[in-house]
């Protein structure tokens, strides 16, 4: 009913900061976090994600998007932390749940899944099975959405006033 998770700029800059509330606190200085989505190369949201990068970089310079279908791809995530000469990366789904995707292509044993391909370049992967519902500062950017779609119905049935 309402708009999707990352509908405008402040709705990235708002992610960027609640995805914070979804990391580990077990996590060190110097490592890594990517937030891995599911993509779609042929919708026009997949540009959500390049642009979700630019506004996690500002709120953690470690921290990152990733996809299992489009860009960024897996090979982007690994160039990026490669440069930063990460040794651990916390797998972190950027979905509502941490269902099949999550646990299968980001963090399954298969050696196409995440973990498998940072392991075998020598990245340590700790993968985190809790998706983006579980965060109530998510779950407040999709509330106002919904919100606000409510009011914008309450506007139709009222045209006049």
């Amino acid at each position: 009913m309402g708009l999707p998770l990352l509908a405008s700029t402040d709705d990235a800059e708002s992610l960027a900061v609640a995805l914070k509330s979804l990391l580990p606190k077990e996590r060190k200085p110097g490592e890594a976090v990517v937030f891995l989505g599911h993509g779609n190369p042929h919708h026009p949201a997949a540009l959500s994600y390049p642009a979700m990068q630019f506004y996690l970089t500002k709120a953690d310079p470690l921290a990152f998007v990733g996809v299992v279908e489009g860009s960024p791809s897996f090979d982007d995530v690994a160039k990026a932390l490669a440069e930063r000469k990460v040794r651990t990366a916390w797998l972190v789904p950027l979905m509502a749940v941490a269902g099949d995707h999550a646990r299968n292509d980001m963090a399954g044993d298969d050696p196409e899944s995440w973990a498998s391909q940072l392991r075998e370049r020598g990245i340590t992967p700790r993968p985190v099975l809790r998706g983006t519902a579980s965060s109530d500062a998510v779950a407040a950017i999709w509330l106002r959405h919904l919100d606000d779609a409510l009011k914008q119905l309450d506007q139709l049935d009222r045209p006049n006033q």
